[in-house]
């Protein structure tokens, strides 16, 4: 064993050795050859995200249960206890921060389901003459068969037969559900959304096999603009119809579903790890970069109770039973992946970052205030309307979970600073953890609003850019906007229970033990994961826009 594979085999307390494969990157990258830049420190990279894990969740688990695989992860690297991920803090900015190095308004992509006020709508066939101005749905609706776990691919024997799954899923995308550039009257395909490559795109222009998992058909999206990044793209549908599970019609209301739903992308990565594409079939090598998403640690603090188990959190910052039950679960899983890359002999060549895309506010259950935003917004079309009689909705758009977007059909000053005004005039009652009407609020439940050209500033954009909202509310801690009661936490906002998640590095590229108490951000994970296969973060068109720094590794 070398020094290093000592070391994380200590460290992780399993016969050790991490990932050893290739990587590769396409043809964005300007600038630069995406040749190595400096001799490897590893050969592969790990990329765990897990939606909904706050800093505050690991440093709780791992200080009660300290020979725990996730304990051994952070003592055998460097651990940042004080990263932020994107604002807004959704899945789709907060996964494509971590793979391109870049912001919103650098990627172009604020949330998964947005409005383009340049594009045309989904389905438009002759482009002459139609008004710009179309929602851009990166979730499930994008699917040929949103219903169905393989989203229309026709499997038989699911869910069990899923690893089957093409790994190359952008067919599975009904152009007619896409909107449609007006200049080729073409749909527009994620990948060709996303304004900046990828750490996907440069290894491959490397030579290098890349390999990723996640939960829509949509995130096609971290293909970068080629659309080629990602060589074995397993997506199972999340929201598609679980059956057998009583709680609901997807995998996303019984958090024993999720978990089952999680299963089937570890399992994927155990066969990229064991050199074999996600369904286990063809020896391909194993990806130099490559990993998952989680998402059950999110349904076990969203729902407010499932299996038997209540959700979210106790009080302040302390997990309740369902979910210490999955961070269990999640402990196991990644203790599983960990163990087979050391069983392959890939530990001193590989390293794992352990990150989430967003947290999920709050973690104080009496501070929930659900509050049902359609009426506000409803209020202020009708209001809107009034003092411009014959005019239409002013709402084109809107994303509220627990912040606040909104895209307008009329976008001139007026308009933006109308609907500041409104919201912030609006007051009412919400709902509080156990359901009852007895939380006050004022403002439509929103602490600050930026609207027009001031939301353009704060995103680092040209006023008039189209993708940007034109009004951006940051919800006051606490509020949820449901118009039910099925949720007891979202994410989306900028409080620190969003943006505050974990952020680890271990393997063949870190000194063991390391904690930094600085603040980072989760779009250094995208240089430093070149940096850390010896490639050129500055071959990153984002890292070169916003001067991204590589973490501080040593």
């Amino acid at each position: 064993m070398t020094r290093r594979t000592i070391r994380l085999a200590a460290a992780l307390g399993v016969a050790t050795t991490l990932a050893g494969g290739s990587l590769a990157a396409a043809s964005e990258v300007t600038g630069s050859s995406a040749a190595r830049h400096k001799p490897a420190a590893a050969k592969h990279v790990l990329l765990l995200s897990v939606d909904g894990l706050h800093q505050s969740d690991l440093a709780w688990y791992i200080a009660r249960h300290p020979g725990s695989p996730l304990a051994r992860l952070v003592n055998g690297g460097v651990h940042y206890t004080n990263a932020r991920t994107t604002n807004p803090s959704d899945s789709f900015p907060g996964m494509t921060a971590q793979v391109t190095g870049g912001g919103p308004g650098t990627t172009g992509i604020y949330y998964d389901d947005v409005y383009n006020h340049a594009l045309l709508p989904a389905g438009t066939t002759h482009c002459k003459g139609v008004k710009p101005g179309a929602e851009v749905d990166m979730t499930e609706d994008m699917d040929k068969n949103k219903a169905s776990l393989d989203a229309g691919q026709g499997l038989k024997n699911l869910p069990g037969g899923i690893l089957q799954m093409t790994g190359r899923p952008q067919s599975l995308l009904d152009p007619s559900k896409l909107p449609v550039d007006p200049t080729t009257c073409k749909p527009v395909y994620p990948h060709s959304y996303l304004q900046v490559n990828t750490v996907f795109n440069v290894a491959r222009t490397a030579g290098l096999r890349t390999a990723w998992s996640d939960k829509h058909i949509a995130y096609d999206v971290l293909n970068g603009p080629s659309g080629t990044g990602i060589q074995d793209q397993f997506s199972p549908e999340i929201n598609s119809d679980a059956n057998g599970y009583p709680a609901g019609n997807d995998w996303t209301t019984d958090n024993k579903a999720t978990e089952q739903y999680d299963s089937y992308k570890v399992k994927a990565v155990l066969n990229e790890i064991d050199g074999y594409d996600h369904s286990g079939s063809h020896r391909v090598g194993t990806p130099a970069i490559f990993g998952m998403n989680f998402q059950s640690v999110s349904t076990a603090q969203k729902l407010p109770s499932s299996e038997g188990l209540k959700g979210g959190y106790t009080s302040k910052g302390v997990p309740g039973p369902l979910l210490q039950k999955n961070l269990d679960y999640v402990d196991t899983e990644v203790g599983s992946m960990v163990k087979e890359i050391q069983a392959k002999g890939l530990a001193s060549s590989t390293d794992i970052v352990l990150s989430a895309k967003h947290g999920q506010s709050p973690t104080d259950p009496k501070a929930l205030t659900r509050v049902d935003d359609g009426p506000l917004l409803d209020g202020l079309n009708a209001a809107w309307k009034k003092k411009h009689p014959g005019a239409g909705d002013l709402v084109a758009h809107s994303v509220d979970d627990d912040g606040m977007l909104l895209w307008l059909n009329d976008r001139s000053a007026e308009a933006t600073s109308f609907a500041r005004q409104y919201l912030l005039s609006q007051s009412g009652t919400g709902t509080d953890i156990n359901g009852k009407p007895t939380k006050s609020f004022t403002n439509s439940g929103l602490s600050r609003v930026y609207a027009g050209k001031e939301a353009a500033a704060y995103f680092h954009v040209k006023p008039g850019d189209a993708r940007v909202p034109d009004l951006f509310g940051i919800a006051r801690y606490g509020v949820v906007y449901t118009g039910g009661t099925k949720k007891i936490a979202e994410h989306g906002g900028a409080h620190a229970d969003d943006l505050n998640v974990p952020l680890v590095i271990s393997g063949a590229g870190t000194p063991a033990g390391v904690t930094r108490s600085a603040q980072v951000e989760t779009t250094q994970i995208a240089p430093t994961i070149l940096s850390l296969l010896g490639l050129n973060p500055h071959d990153l068109q984002a890292v070169r826009k916003d001067h991204t720094q590589v973490l501080p590794v040593r």
